[in-house]
């Protein structure tokens, strides 16, 4: 990544990325693992039919945006792939479920949302899996 309009260092653009990942990973870890616990409780689901695919089948990709992806982000591992995944679910969470809501109810999904597009817009960082496979491929190349 080109850091040459930044007046900070790389390094400390790095750790800040790291952190942001860490924080907003595990933070969406808790919204995915309480998903998680509802699509296993016996009963009937109650959840958002998202475009006709059924609560228990929406409920399945909450829990693979929410929960999977947000592990594949703290490990900045196929990390464009989970940020576009997250990205699309606070997009259907945000504009779609809590549409007609005042703005009290979609404020935190618009939040992750925007937190997921700046990600998405500069990477992982240096201190992601991406990172070190991206540095494998490259010496694998000589």
């Amino acid at each position: 990544m080109n850091y040459s309009n930044s007046k900070s260092s790389p390094v400390y653009i790095d750790i800040i990325l790291f952190i942001v990942r860490l924080f907003i990973g595990f933070a969406m870890i808790s919204h995915g693992f309480a998903k998680l616990q509802m699509l296993f409780n016996p009963g009937e689901i109650q959840f958002f039919d998202f475009m006709g695919l059924g609560p228990k089948i929406t409920l399945i990709l909450a829990v693979f945006g929410e929960f999977v992806c947000s592990i594949f982000l703290i490990l900045g591992l196929f990390s464009r792939f989970a940020l576009g995944f997250l990205i699309f679910t606070m997009v259907i969470a945000g504009f779609v479920v809590h549409g007609a809501d005042p703005f009290e109810k979609r404020e935190l999904s618009l939040i992750y949302l925007s937190v997921y597009v700046l990600l998405m817009t500069f990477g992982a960082g240096k201190f992601s899996v991406d990172d070190m496979i991206e540095k494998r491929k490259r010496a694998n190349d000589w």
